[in-house]
């Protein structure tokens, strides 16, 4: 059943909707509809079902599809637009997440000396099956040991040196800072020292809760709240060395990678969906409650960051994290590099958040 947070709407409703580009959308929306051949994606619960969306990537996989107006009038055929509202957990708001890029070392240097690390043979995956009596609910990961599963080492002691000697390394980087905020963003591009680009994106990670170093900034007074961005936090760790690791263990998540090909420049990393992602195009959004493939038109109007008076565009969900919590909750992939860094590191706002529903359930909710 449908959640009541969804409230249908007409086209004409979505601010913007006819001026959009909308076959970049519907190339994004194929992806999905070509990786679930191999996988379906797992329902969410606010209603809009794998199911119900699996008719419609048939279409899309079988129709030829070449301007924008095309795509508009296939998302019109199969879906009716619904502004996610109802309280305070529909208010809608979106941040933005990046691609970084950064040079690296495939060995360690007198330069480059952080490490990036694969995931370790003594991390093993934990849910209800599994999961000792007693054990905080929230880790989906867990150390393996002789006396049995305990809570994994987190960042600080790793990057101590918990994990040293094992030949986890991937890669390394010149700057802590980087690195953190390569975990951050939980993949990135290596120009590597021999000439090679190499990618890097999430395996794992140790389990323990995200904690946004950008709030214990705010909470203390260090940034005011005008101020806060990626660049301001980064601003504030180079001006503050000798206090930046002990700020930066305090996120005690820690990521582990694994190397990716880079098949096409132009699209960023495989990511939750299992598809690349598309600058623009593709939203991150809590997996719990919606469905991967989903579009969703999105409108922030004080956003100008992409280009154009106002953020207004359909995009696909294609990814998740560990912040993105509620139904009208987003984070809007910008691309790869450092343009996109400076895109997405600036994005805060609130948003208007309408789900494209597949009509066949909104008949079956009459």
């Amino acid at each position: 059943m449908l959640s009541p947070l969804f409230k249908p709407v007409d086209f004409k409703d979505c601010p913007g909707w006819g001026d959009d580009q909308h076959l970049a959308a519907f190339q994004a929306f194929t992806r999905s509809a070509k990786r679930v051949l191999e996988k379906p994606y797992k329902s969410g619960s606010l209603g809009i079902s794998f199911e119900a969306l699996a008719p419609i990537f048939a279409d899309s996989r079988e129709t030829l599809v070449e301007s924008d107006i095309q795509a508009r009038q296939f998302f019109e055929k199969w879906f009716q637009p619904a502004r996610i509202e109802g309280g305070e957990a529909a208010d809608g708001f979106v941040t933005g997440f990046y691609e970084p890029e950064v040079v690296a070392s495939p060995i360690r240097t007198d330069r480059f000396t952080v490490p990036f690390l694969s995931r370790p043979a003594d991390l093993v995956d934990i849910d209800d099956g599994n999961r000792p009596d007693g054990f905080d609910p929230y880790f989906a990961f867990a150390r393996q040991t002789p006396a049995g599963l305990v809570e994994y080492f987190d960042r600080p002691a790793v990057e101590g040196g918990a994990l040293d000697g094992q030949g986890l390394e991937i890669a390394f980087v010149e700057s802590p800072v980087d690195a953190f905020f390569i975990h951050v963003q939980g993949a990135a591009r290596l120009k590597m020292t021999d000439g090679r680009l190499r990618r890097i994106t999430y395996a794992a990670k140790t389990g323990h809760r995200f904690t946004g170093i950008g709030k214990i900034l705010l909470d203390s007074g260090e940034i005011a709240p005008e101020n806060m961005s990626m660049q301001s936090i980064r601003v504030w760790l180079a001006d503050h060395p000798d206090k930046a690791q002990a700020l930066m263990w305090n996120n005690r998540s820690y990521i582990f990678f694994r190397e990716a090909e880079v098949e096409d420049e132009s699209l960023g990393p495989i990511a939750a969906a299992k598809v690349p992602l598309t600058g623009g195009r593709s939203v991150a959004v809590d997996r719990l409650l919606h469905t991967f493939g989903t579009p969703f038109y999105i409108h922030v109007p004080d956003l100008k960051a992409f280009g154009g008076e106002r953020f207004a565009r359909l995009m696909i969900a294609q990814d998740t994290g560990s912040a993105i919590v509620g139904p009208a909750r987003g984070d809007l992939f910008a691309g790869s590099g450092d343009t996109a860094g400076e895109i997405a590191g600036g994005i805060r706002n609130k948003a208007d958040f309408y789900a494209l529903i597949p009509r066949s359930l909104l008949a079956k909710s009459q």
